[in-house]
């Protein structure tokens, strides 16, 4: 299993950004997938997740409203659209994928699966 993160970047504060994971290897409609980040210094924290047919979402407090999470399933590819951006979401971001049942998924022990992560880094 692979999942390959993309589309970090260098963004002046209230930018945007559009990150992109393609999972290979698995079953990608089985599977919800979130997107996680860490800062220097910081645990690694969740920010947002979808659902295995894309029709619910969930979303940290942090990023609600400015972020968004979407899903092609045809393409084997979960995407974080990232508007409004703030220094304070500085940090590298992860992708995962997990096979739960039952509900989306926000913590990081759950998840089966990760990508390398993909920096990003907003400028005041």
């Amino acid at each position: 299993v692979q999942l390959q993160a993309s589309g970090g970047g260098l963004v002046q504060a209230g930018g945007s950004l559009r990150l992109s994971c393609t999972a290979s290897g698995l079953t990608f409609s089985s599977y919800y997938m979130g997107w996680f980040r860490q800062a220097p210094g910081k645990e690694r924290e969740f920010v947002a997740a979808i659902s295995k047919i894309g029709s619910n979402t969930k979303y940290a407090d942090s990023v609600k409203g400015r972020f968004t999470i979407s899903r092609d399933n045809a393409k084997n590819t979960v995407y974080l659209q990232m508007n409004s951006l703030i220094p304070e979401d500085t940090a590298v971001y992860y992708c995962a994928a997990d096979r739960s049942y039952y509900t989306i998924p926000t913590s990081a022990l759950s998840y089966d699966y990760w990508g390398q992560g993909t920096e990003v880094t907003v400028s005041s």
